[in-house]
């Protein structure tokens, strides 16, 4: 199965998902980046692919993934990340021991996982989406540098689940999202 990383885009910022409830959401959205609600202490995972988001938190649908938020990071801090990220899970495939790969999780405050991308029906495509969790020093950066802006997106993902279950093609409507090549830093 590919991977790649499929995402909405601009020439300076590139747009991650994240659900939560209420009270986080609207804090963050008047912010312009998380507040006292959000912990800080907790691993956060960001999300840039829009329907594997929608899959998460079930259009909106679990507790405390009423909210969607669509969070707008600088491309530096994003190709930042997924180059010092260290996958969630081992695999003799990564190129390392068990132990060094032990190691680097432990020193690390960036995970990568990559999930099977979904359809706006949940089904599985032929290709992996990149998941990114922060804690530490990268979750730190990311609510007090990286962020360029939050919009919440709740009334737009209610409105597309709603026609989507009326048996509407909502595909035209879907974030448009291209494969994103990260620029690679020294």
């Amino acid at each position: 199965m590919d991977k790649e990383i499929r995402a909405f885009y601009t020439d300076n910022t590139i747009r991650v998902y994240q659900a939560y409830n209420r009270f986080i959401a609207n804090e963050a959205v008047k912010k312009g980046t998380f507040g006292k609600g959000f912990k800080l202490d907790r691993m956060t995972w960001i999300k840039p692919s829009f329907l594997w988001m929608m899959y998460r938190c079930g259009w909106g649908t679990k507790e405390n993934q009423e909210h969607i938020l669509a969070v707008d990071i600088k491309r530096e801090a994003f190709d930042f990340i997924v180059q010092k990220a260290v996958i969630s899970a081992y695999s003799d495939k990564i190129g390392i021991s068990y132990a060094e790969w032990k190691e680097q999780i432990k020193e690390s405050d960036i995970r990568c996982q990559w999930d099977p991308e979904r359809d706006m029906f949940g089904h599985p495509l032929e290709y992996r989406s990149i998941q990114l969790g922060l804690r530490g020093a990268a979750v730190q950066k990311y609510v007090n540098e990286w962020i360029a802006g939050i919009t919440d997106i709740t009334d737009y993902v209610k409105d597309l689940k709603e026609q989507k279950d009326c048996g509407i093609d909502i595909s035209s409507l879907l974030p448009k999202e291209e494969v994103y090549n990260v620029r690679i830093t020294k």
